[in-house]
């Protein structure tokens, strides 16, 4: 993945080859990448009363009502405004399907399809929810876990990695993130200006702020609802809507607070940072150097690939090549952990 070169059909590293990129896989591409996954939902009521939908893709030849231990578990966290259904998601899907692993996607709340019921959504650094998610999974899995973030989802993954410190491994064998915004200040710009507040900005907030609206319904008081209906960018977004609900003072406070490239040096756990240096939405020169990451962290930083693109192939190409790349370095991790004893379960001896 690293020497990642997209195909000539898709241009290249500069901005055009970054936007096509882009928006190419995730409209075209998950058709072609096999068939779609087959997923059983279950409801976890959270901490707070409110409850989250995890969708589950168990491997061939389960047991009934349970995960085989033998079985290594990827768990991945989706972007913003993403799902179960999002391009990447499938892709990884198609992964976990065609080589035996069991794989769950827990939605951020309000991303299932339901409006949540607690005075709160999701946001970029929401390492507590990820935590949470993360020590149940663990609970209900003897053999190996491991979790890939993309987007949103992968920048808040690490930020629950940099919190968990030491602590992290207990729960998981390796994390990988791919096309985190780690400086949420630098993304917040770059996605706010130009071609991008007109085409990307336009289409999140075309979910988000009928979500926001609702939940300023549900909750009177809570929200300001008439600068949400003023919002006009991301920007303003997170001002009205994901800085007061979560208790952050104002969007620089979430953003300076919510990123993860600050504290990278923090992680103990292996973590895989995959970065393409034409995504529209991370500014190349905004992505962390080796000097500035602990030992534990891998970076990778192709040229081309764009925001959770890395199409390859012949015209109408796919996005396999995606998964394929980070489950190959995933899977080293999980073989050490089976290799280890006790199926790799870090409670039981296995290291």
């Amino acid at each position: 993945m690293e020497s990642y070169r997209s195909p000539g059909w898709l241009a290249g590293e500069g901005p055009l080859g970054g936007h096509l990129q882009t928006i190419w896989p995730a409209l075209f591409s998950a058709r072609y990448q096999g068939p779609a996954p087959h997923y059983r939902r279950e409801r976890w009521t959270t901490p707070d009363q409110d409850f989250i939908d995890v969708d589950w893709q168990e491997a061939e030849a389960a047991s009934p009502g349970g995960l085989p231990q033998q079985r290594p578990l990827l768990v991945m966290f989706h972007g913003l405004e993403g799902s179960s259904r999002s391009h990447y998601a499938q892709a990884f899907a198609n992964w976990a399907r065609e080589n035996g692993w069991h794989y769950a996607v827990p939605h951020f709340r309000g991303c299932s399809g339901e409006m949540n019921l607690a005075p709160r959504a999701y946001h970029s650094g929401d390492h507590e929810e990820v935590g949470w998610i993360l020590q149940r999974m663990r609970a209900r899995h003897d053999g190996p876990l491991l979790a890939v973030g993309v987007s949103l989802g992968g920048n808040a993954l690490l930020r629950w990695a940099e919190e968990a410190g030491g602590t992290a491994s207990a729960c998981v064998r390796a994390v990988a993130a791919v096309s985190a915004p780690l400086d949420l200040a630098a993304g917040g710009e770059a996605i706010g200006r130009g071609v991008n507040r007109q085409i990307y900005t336009r289409m999140f907030l075309k979910s988000m702020l009928p979500k926001a609206l609702n939940k300023a319904a549900q909750f009177p008081g809570l929200l300001d609802a008439t600068a949400l209906r003023r919002v006009r960018d991301l920007y303003q977004f997170d001002n009205a809507f994901t800085a007061p609900l979560h208790g952050f003072r104002s969007t620089e406070d979430y953003w300076a607070r919510g990123s993860s490239k600050p504290h990278l040096h923090c992680i103990r756990v292996p973590a895989l940072v995959v970065n393409a240096r034409n995504d529209p939405f991370v500014p190349g020169h905004s992505l962390p150097k080796p000097d500035e990451v602990g030992s534990f962290v891998t970076l990778w930083q192709p040229p081309h690939g764009g925001h959770v693109g890395f199409p390859r192939g012949r015209w109408p190409g796919h996005v396999l090549t995606l998964p394929e790349q980070v489950m190959g370095w995933m899977t080293g991790h999980a073989r050490m952990a089976i290799a280890a004893g006790q199926n790799g379960d870090p409670r039981t001896g296995g290291s």
